[in-house]
């Protein structure tokens, strides 16, 4: 990538016009994904981290919660790319901070692109991989023995909810990555916040063989209503009310978060 490749004309005011920060933003997340190709092992933590997902419930959990792994895996399939997709999004947190702490974002700043391209160029290429997450389960799933019932609609409907999602909190994990001082702090950030919400929620059980009291958060949790619209959308059951929750929830978090990540990324960068 060279700068050419990346440089467009200025307004008067000296700010970068908005289609070539467009462009620039693309360049950017090209240049993430093109990486992969010659450093492969880019990809394995969007690979194999699935893949383990999808076998150790299946067959560690299958038995005990649904009586076949065959049977609990078209329950839990759905949430396992939930929870994935979270995990996923933690790894935006740990390149943003890997960049920073290596100045890669102190060089690009020489360049005359805008600011925010090599922020959104990262998050768009991450998004790219997490579909590729998705797709990737999706398939194993159905050689599994997963089947999608809810029809060529409703998968592409539950792709772009999962999408929407993530993009939503993806803002929560620049900020992470703008904030804490290592990658390693942000893993452990990520563990300490993720596996409590994505475990108290309908993602891997029903939530009535919860305790009462669990039930009251499990109902109103961010992942129960993202699992049950997924789950809904690709193998049928209620899709309305979910869908609904979870688009709302979408949009409280990247309302909250965008604004303090954008704030954090300027103070940093």
């Amino acid at each position: 990538m060279t700068a050419a490749t990346i440089t467009a004309p200025l307004t008067k005011s000296g700010r970068v016009r908005l289609g070539a920060g467009i462009r620039q933003m693309a360049t950017m997340a090209w240049r993430s994904l093109v990486s992969v190709k010659h450093n492969p092992l880019e990809l394995v933590d969007y690979s194999v981290t699935p893949i383990m997902f999808v076998f150790l419930f299946t067959y560690v959990f299958g038995g005990q919660m649904a009586g076949s792994p065959r049977e609990y895996l078209q329950y839990a399939l759905p949430g396992i790319i939930v929870q994935n997709t979270l995990f996923m999004s933690m790894y935006t947190a740990m390149a943003l901070n890997t960049d920073l702490t290596k100045g890669v974002f102190d060089r690009l700043r020489s360049l005359p692109i805008a600011r925010s391209a090599p922020l959104f160029g990262r998050i768009t290429a991450d998004l790219a991989k997490q579909v590729w997450a998705m797709l990737l389960m999706i398939a194993l799933g159905m050689v599994l023995g997963f089947r999608v019932t809810g029809g060529v609609e409703g998968f592409f409907a539950a792709l772009l909810l999962l999408v929407v999602f993530a993009a939503a909190v993806s803002w929560s994990a620049v900020l992470i990555g703008m904030l804490a001082g290592d990658p390693e702090k942000v893993q452990v950030f990520a563990f300490v916040l993720i596996f409590p919400i994505t475990f108290t929620s309908s993602a891997f059980v029903r939530v009535e063989t919860m305790p009462g009291w669990l039930q009251a958060w499990v109902d109103v949790n961010p992942v129960t209503h993202l699992s049950d619209a997924f789950r809904g959308l690709l193998v049928g059951g209620e899709v309305a009310g979910p869908v609904l929750w979870s688009l709302v929830w979408a949009a409280g978090i990247a309302a909250v978060f965008l604004p303090l990540a954008m704030r954090a990324y300027r103070a940093r960068v």
